[in-house]
């Protein structure tokens, strides 16, 4: 993904790619988990015209009320910490979460379950490259992928 963020005409062709079939849905912000995710996810809400809403990771700064869920293993079978600021969300949000690459969906499963802690919606997820399962992504509301883990012939 580094490369793609490097040239500035691919990194916006991704953006523009990732954002299309969310144009018009309602979408009131953009969320991207920490790190790749907050590259993408503000490109994202700039291109949508809407705010950018950040998922971090671990105890780094990130002042104010917050709301905490542990994932489930990842591909790595490590478990993560997400916080999101309470304040940064409400009940008339619906937000679309962009990330690089999906592989399990267990941040984008405990990103859902944050925001409707906070009483918002996740309407969709797009991301670069997908490798999630079937039942995953029936549950992260509209699904976006611009490839698929094996089209990438690794």
């Amino acid at each position: 993904m580094w490369p793609v963020f490097r040239d500035g005409q691919a990194f916006k062709a991704v953006i523009a790619a990732l954002v299309e079939p969310f144009r018009g849905k309602g979408i009131t912000a953009v969320c991207g988990i920490e790190s790749r995710g907050f590259l993408l996810g503000g490109a994202a809400a700039m291109e949508l015209g809407v705010g950018f809403v950040a998922v971090r990771k671990g105890a780094g700064m990130f002042p104010g009320e917050k709301l905490v869920r542990e994932t489930e293993p990842d591909y790595r079978k490590i478990r993560h910490a997400l916080r999101l600021q309470r304040a940064s969300v409400g009940q008339a949000d619906r937000l679309l979460l962009v990330d690089d690459w999906i592989q399990t969906g267990s941040q984008a499963l405990a990103v859902r379950e944050l925001l409707e802690e906070a009483g918002a919606k996740l309407a969709g997820c797009s991301v670069v490259v997908d490798e999630a399962s079937t039942d995953v992504k029936a549950v992260l509301g509209e699904f976006h992928a611009l490839v698929g883990s094996d089209e990438l012939g690794r």
